[in-house]
């Protein structure tokens, strides 16, 4: 039979993520440290919406960029949250950030582009860039620099077929942000070479000690800038699959076309309910997200200092709710501990080659979990750890 897979789709590899999670659901006793998912149930208002969207019968299609209410209330938050200006007729509302995500790049990607990802980066991002014809470039932004992008790093990695780099800060899988005044240290590099930006910001209103910064809030960076943003991870709204898109005009024109020929639009029932979240929490100071990410903040700062002072030696994240310890100390590289910390002690985490070659001798651990999860999860891994020096001692004898 004649093969009939695309070569785009055939080199492409499945996410590492999703192994370790299908793994854990044959595991009864084993502890999740690797979904990146809140632990919280969707606030009652939020969900309340949805169930009376469905009650009232309101089961139709909607316009192709969304309801126009939460266009503008999607508009109202970027303005006052993070001091970014996008017109409602310039936001697209999507099923999920990912879909925003597929968007920006179908709709300025072309074959040969190169499209640089921040290595350290997200899963996905890779993949979806072979799939739309460019080329993934990687660039290492490693533990030593705080996981950021500098403008040396991001100089060296720009050739003239270069078009656009993906940036994702609060970042996922190491919890870096960037600084205002780290973002401005590369806007003359960007401008420079007149790159696209498409930033993702899923993580933005999960950011501790600080406000997020945005690039498309720093004067005609908006002209250059692809803002993806979502309810799944601040408002726990995951399986909702809500998200939206803001872009300069002529890229956002070439998405609703993309996006009415893919999708067509986000589910309504969804969008009620994300008109609650942000109505209610433009009402309240998003007070049910202060309490989210606080009870984040608390664990954050106890996993890493219990990383820390098991000798697996970890960065501090400062945004969105990943640990992204070292476990080179054990002589080990993260795949081969992920895999033997699941074996024998039932916890599953997510080797950090996953996100990249700069994770080769890391693993990402989600503490989107209960503390008492967290607690159980780090006596296995003490217990671990153990074993691994005690066989190392015996094999040294």
């Amino acid at each position: 039979m004649r093969d009939f897979l695309a070569k785009s789709a055939r080199s492409i590899k499945p996410s590492g993520i999703r192994k370790y999670f299908d793994l854990v659901e044959t595991l009864p006793d084993a502890i999740s440290l690797g979904v990146g998912e809140p632990d919280f149930v969707t606030p009652w208002d939020v969900r309340s919406a949805g169930i009376r969207s469905l009650q009232k019968g309101y089961t139709q299609y909607t316009g192709n960029r969304g309801l126009a209410e939460l266009r503008q209330l999607i508009s109202r938050y970027l303005e006052e949250r993070f001091s970014v200006c996008y017109p409602p007729d310039r936001i697209i509302v999507t099923v999920g950030a990912s879909e925003g995500i597929d968007l920006a790049l179908r709709a300025t990607c072309e074959a040969g582009d190169e499209i640089l990802l921040p290595d350290p980066a997200y899963v996905s991002y890779s993949p979806i860039v072979t799939l739309c014809g460019g080329v993934p470039v990687s660039v290492t932004c490693g533990a030593e620099n705080g996981f950021i992008l500098t403008p040396e790093t991001l100089e060296a990695a720009i050739t003239p077929r270069t078009k656009a780099i993906l940036l994702a800060y609060p970042n996922n899988p190491t919890g870096a942000i960037m600084t205002k005044e780290q973002l401005e240290k590369i806007v003359p590099v960007i401008e420079k070479h007149d790159l696209l930006v498409i930033s993702d910001e899923i993580y933005a209103d999960l950011t501790y000690g600080g406000t997020h910064c945005s690039l498309a809030a720093m004067g005609k960076l908006s002209e250059r800038t692809v803002l993806i943003g979502g309810f799944s991870k601040a408002f726990a709204m995951t399986g909702w699959r809500i998200g939206f898109v803001c872009a300069p005009a002529e890229i956002d024109g070439a998405m609703l076309k993309i996006h009415q020929y893919t999708t067509l639009c986000a589910p309504r029932v969804s969008q009620h309910a994300a008109i609650a979240a942000l109505s209610g929490g433009m009402r309240d100071g998003f007070a049910s997200v202060e309490k989210m990410r606080s009870e984040y903040d608390r664990r954050r700062r106890f996993l890493v200092n219990a990383f820390n002072e098991l000798g697996l030696t970890c960065f501090e994240p400062r945004g969105a709710f990943y640990a992204f310890p070292s476990v080179k100390s054990t002589g080990l590289d993260g795949e081969a501990f992920a895999s033997a910390l699941l074996t024998q002690e039932r916890v599953a985490v997510v080797p950090g080659v996953a996100f990249g070659g700069c994770g080769k001798f890391h693993v990402r651990c989600s503490y989107a979990t209960a503390m008492s999860e967290l607690d159980e999860a780090l006596r296995r891994i003490s217990r671990f750890l153990e074993n691994i020096a005690k066989n190392r001692a015996e094999t040294e004898k």
